[in-house]
């Protein structure tokens, strides 16, 4: 059967001499494995579109399971990260965890938009890194299923506390009071992290990237997302470590 649809390619594997295996996030299908016969070749029609980081709309053979490119057209290469290696590096991150938090043959159209802004955000500069970064781990996880809980401390229930910590292996708030004194694991929140945190899990879609926060702020929810997407997805991730390496 033939599908035309469009997706956002997370992997692409050099296959035999001229071929490319492609892992796609799609509108329709979800994460699956794609085989782009002749895509390495200088003269292949759809060469652009069957590129690490590029969204297009593509015509797909499906046989028994198995899926071929038979048609690609570019709608966006995203081409601010080409041209900035932390970007890239940041963007190739974040396929990382789409492809970690996306199901083979199950389409979540809202994972493959949050995908799709935050490297539009990243090509365009229209936001610090450290906030599209932030904010895209945490909403991900959201959208996956693993959405902490924020509201009040997951021990005693108080809601208005002026001390917080946030648990990412438990995935949930710890208030001053019911810390125990040396308890590992526990990182400290201020109000203005804390604060981007609920707004992150809670704001429309195109509102994500839409705050700011002092340096110390800031450092405080990048560490607590980070840390909380390593704690529940429990591994590690190539991209990630690389982008520190060049930030």
């Amino acid at each position: 059967m033939f599908l035309t649809t469009r997706g956002l390619v997370l992997r692409d594997v050099k296959y035999k001499e001229s071929d490319r295996i492609l892992t796609v996030l799609t509108e329709h299908e979800g994460k699956i494995t794609v085989r782009a016969r002749g895509a390495k070749s200088k003269t292949s029609r759809y060469r652009a579109a069957a590129q690490h980081l590029v969204f297009s709309e593509m015509t797909l053979f499906g046989n028994r399971g198995r899926w071929s490119l038979n048609e690609a057209e570019t709608i966006e290469q995203f081409l601010g990260l080409r041209e900035d290696l932390p970007a890239l590096a940041l963007g190739s991150y974040f396929a990382e965890l789409l492809e970690a938090l996306s199901d083979e043959d199950s389409p979540n159209v809202d994972i493959l938009r949050l995908g799709l802004n935050a490297l539009y955000a990243l090509s365009n500069l229209t936001v610090s890194h450290e906030i599209v970064k932030a904010a895209t781990e945490l909403r991900l996880m959201c959208l996956a299923g693993y959405e902490p809980r924020l509201d009040a401390c997951s021990r005693c229930g108080e809601e208005g506390a002026a001390e917080w910590y946030f648990d990412a292996s438990e995935a949930a708030l710890v208030c001053g009071g019911c810390r125990q004194y040396g308890e590992p694991g526990l990182l400290p929140l201020c109000e203005g992290s804390l604060a981007a945190m609920r707004h992150i899990t809670g704001v429309d879609m195109k509102k994500i990237f839409s705050f700011t926060l002092p340096p110390d702020a800031l450092a405080r929810l990048a560490e607590a997302c980070e840390r909380y997407v390593i704690a529940r997805l429990e591994r590690g991730f190539g991209a990630l470590d690389y982008w520190k390496r060049l930030t």
